[in-house]
């Protein structure tokens, strides 16, 4: 008689575009460990302001789930499915989870969260603000959004720290 493997381990779970709430929800429902984070953001409109909370992590939910509940979970209509490495879920320690939601409680107003990858030496045009138009080189990367860029292009040497959101990339340096 084989027994099954009653331990249960956190696993990110991808979802369907946009379903992360819903999923989550379902999830809570029918009893199963979940955890989505959620970002507080202002949504600017013509007419107003409002404050809404976004997934900090698009497409993927949190379920801490065992060999039990693994498939049911999967299972579910919004689900798509486990983050896999070499075909096998990848089961994420407790206490990754723990940080990430003290990070979430306590900084969430500073939480930005980026897929794209930037490195030193790659060419970027600020895209609004005093400088909307200017190239400038990446010298240094602070955290996830932030990143210094020196303006050669000014006449002169000009450092500033400046949000991915207000520049684009231009040219990416061949890390190769």
């Amino acid at each position: 008689m084989t027994l099954i493997n009653s331990s249960y381990n956190w696993y990110a779970l991808y979802t369907r575009s946009r379903y992360e709430k819903k999923l989550h929800q379902d999830l809570l429902k029918r009893g199963v460990e979940a955890y989505l984070p959620l970002k507080t953001e202002k949504k600017k409109w013509s007419d107003r302001v409002k404050v809404v909370e976004e997934p900090l992590l698009r497409g993927y939910v949190f379920v801490k789930v065992s060999n039990r509940e693994y498939f049911d979970v999967v299972n579910n209509p919004g689900a798509v499915c486990y983050v896999s490495f070499d075909g096998k879920a990848a089961a994420i320690p407790e206490n990754q989870i723990d940080a990430l939601r003290l990070f979430v409680d306590h900084f969430n107003d500073n939480i930005n969260v980026t897929r794209e990858r930037i490195s030193k030496g790659d060419i970027v045009k600020v895209k609004d603000g005093l400088l909307k138009g200017v190239h400038g080189e990446v010298v240094e990367i602070r955290g996830a959004k932030r990143i210094v860029l020196r303006f050669n292009n000014l006449g002169y040497c000009i450092h500033t720290d400046i949000s991915l959101d207000e520049v684009e990339f231009t040219e990416k340096r061949d890390n190769e």
